[in-house]
């Protein structure tokens, strides 16, 4: 199933889905990341993006990068148009959600890896 996503993923946006990020293809696949990110009580940052969203697009290498750098976090990619149901929520692309001890923490709006980054650190 994880091939699926990353294939979808590559086809959509361009880019490889990196090792370390996870992306759920549908609404259960999210729910149980979720689930994980609660139990766990491991830190984690949701990029919550959409591949008609350019600026999505623009941030995304970043995020990618990122992710090597802050290696105690989880980062996953959630396209809110595979998951309308556990997404609808979000009311702007992308936006960022951050979890510690399974409790959404903070949250960012928009792109800027400088700002991405302070977050992450802040976070991590």
């Amino acid at each position: 199933m994880a091939g699926d996503v990353e294939k979808k993923f590559q086809n959509r946006m361009g880019l490889t889905l990196p090792p370390k990020i996870q992306s759920a293809s549908n609404d259960g696949q999210f729910k149980e990341i979720m689930q994980n990110i609660k139990t766990s009580k491991t830190a984690a940052v949701i990029n919550y993006g959409a591949s008609w969203c350019r600026v999505c697009s623009q941030i995304l290498p970043s995020f990618f990068r990122l992710s090597n750098e802050f290696t105690k976090l989880s980062f996953i990619y959630v396209d809110i148009d595979e998951c309308p149901e556990t997404t609808q929520h979000v009311r702007y692309t992308p936006t960022f959600h951050f979890y510690r001890d399974g409790e959404r923490v903070d949250e960012m709006f928009g792109t800027g890896e400088d700002r991405l980054r302070d977050r992450l650190w802040l976070h991590s």
